[in-house]
């Protein structure tokens, strides 16, 4: 009877029970326990439909369900005491339900802990896309404040990081806006492919029992845009399938990638040599040692988090990709990943959200560095595309234009029009004209540019 303890679920054909090394690798109930509020509520759709099919009786089902309604009770109040020996959530809240309420031992009728688990998890990914989606919004909404705030502040946009073309820092901002979005849309889709239930697929095979898999899908939400129950068609992939674990973890490493990029320029951003914002002090940290410096960690300890979400995502895809059909309990380590990946994403996403509230913009630091002609030197073409000349030989030409100006150590703007106009002779006396800054980005009003009118209607699209 020594076996009966340490595993009841399970250990009827064993003559002794599990060495202590194999309960300790074996549990997962130090981290699947965060599962206990989609276990109760799969157990108890389960209860309905076993009712509903006529294996148990309606007070057999109300017993099981309040039964459920005071473990979920006790669990929530930090008073339910989680037994390894008992491996996982699903049997620890089956022992004690079972011994609460004895119709209990009939709950697992035509039910694996191989659908189960993926029901639970399958009801977790819509709750967690859910908070994603959450932050995910406050993260934009604080975007667009700063954009809405820095419209008029223009600044270099760089490539290479080095000085490209002038744009202002709302549409700099408003380029990680668009980023948040496709982050939402990928969110969304996997919530919708985690929105089938698998419940009824028993181990491998289903059963032989006459459930209703379309009720319980529809007591737990598993349902199409018409309510019409959505069931794995599948049984073998139904219990096999880690796609939408994978799915998660991706969207999750993506939205860590584009919060790792947003950090890396409100780091350089920050740094006296740049000096185009000031971050608020509640974000950044002090020296041990040099009591003059205002550290930015929390885009730092963003930018550092990122490379976790990737590696959540890497061991998933190394972890399925050798296992045979159906369920091994190499799966088992599916869910730390994507629990972490979770935890993670919204602790970043939060932290930016609620950092840039307090980003100031430094427009002197930044009209400083935005005076740079050369970065109309692209204008300077453009002026020439529009007298007729080719553009590759109109970028000749500027180029021609740009090695002039370091000789003569003279700004591109200021350089005497007698030595310009050897240059080519479509350069008029007018061709300095494209050095304004209002006037370059006035003359960017089509879509997708950083004209004023795209910007503030951008901004006008995401307020909506």
């Amino acid at each position: 009877m020594a076996n009966e303890s340490k595993q009841a679920t399970w250990g009827g054909r064993f003559s002794e029970g599990p060495a202590e090394l194999m309960l300790r690798i074996g549990e997962s109930v130090s981290f699947d326990q965060r599962l206990a509020p989609f276990d109760v509520l799969g157990s108890q759709a389960q209860a309905a439909m076993l009712a509903h099919v006529g294996i148990i009786t309606e007070a057999e089902r109300d017993a099981i369900q309040d039964g459920l309604d005071q473990v979920l009770a006790q669990i929530e109040a930090g008073h339910f005491v989680w037994n390894t020996e008992l491996e996982d959530v699903h049997m620890n809240i089956e022992q004690a339900l079972t011994q609460a309420v004895p119709a209990a031992a009939k709950l697992h009728t035509a039910r694996s802990r191989n659908d189960q688990v993926a029901t639970d998890m399958r009801l977790w990914f819509k709750f967690a896309c859910d908070q994603l989606t959450a932050s995910l919004d406050s993260v934009i909404t604080s975007l667009v404040d700063l954009a809405d705030r820095t419209q008029t502040v223009i600044i270099p946009g760089y490539t290479h990081l080095q000085r490209a073309q002038p744009v202002s820092m709302a549409h700099h901002l408003l380029a990680y806006v668009e980023m948040f979005d496709r982050d939402r849309t990928r969110v969304a889709a996997v919530k919708e492919e985690a929105n089938v239930c698998p419940l009824g697929s028993g181990a491998i095979a289903g059963t032989t029992l006459p459930i209703d898999r379309e009720f319980v899908a529809k007591l737990l939400g598993f349902v199409d845009a018409d309510g019409n129950a959505k069931c794995t068609p599948n049984s073998m992939d139904a219990v096999s399938d880690r796609d939408a674990f994978i799915g998660f973890a991706s969207a999750c490493a993506t939205i860590g990638v584009h919060l790792s990029r947003l950090s890396e320029d409100f780091i350089l951003w920050s740094s006296a040599e740049f000096g185009f914002v000031k971050l608020p002090d509640a974000f950044t940290t002090g020296s041990s040692l040099m009591p003059q410096k205002k550290n930015p960690d929390a885009f730092e300890l963003i930018r550092g988090k990122s490379a976790r979400l990737t590696g959540n995502l890497q061991m998933l895809l190394t972890m399925v990709k050798g296992l045979p059909l159906t369920y091994n309990r190499d799966l088992q380590e599916d869910k730390p990943p994507v629990f972490d990946s979770l935890d993670q994403s919204l602790l970043m996403l939060d932290s930016v959200a609620a950092c840039l509230h307090g980003v100031t913009a430094n427009e002197a630091r930044c009209a400083e560095a935005v005076a740079d002609p050369a970065l109309l030197a692209t204008d300077v073409v453009d002026y020439l595309v529009e007298k007729g000349v080719a553009f590759r030989e109109a970028h000749h030409v500027v180029g021609a234009l740009v090695g002039l100006s370091e000789k003569l150590e003279t700004a591109l703007n200021e350089l005497p029009y007698d030595e310009v106009s050897k240059i080519h002779p479509q350069l008029g006396e007018d061709w300095n004209r494209v050095f304004d800054l209002k006037r370059a980005l006035e003359a960017r009003e089509k879509i997708g540019m950083p004209g004023p009118k795209q910007v503030a209607a951008r901004i006008a699209h995401w307020r909506e």
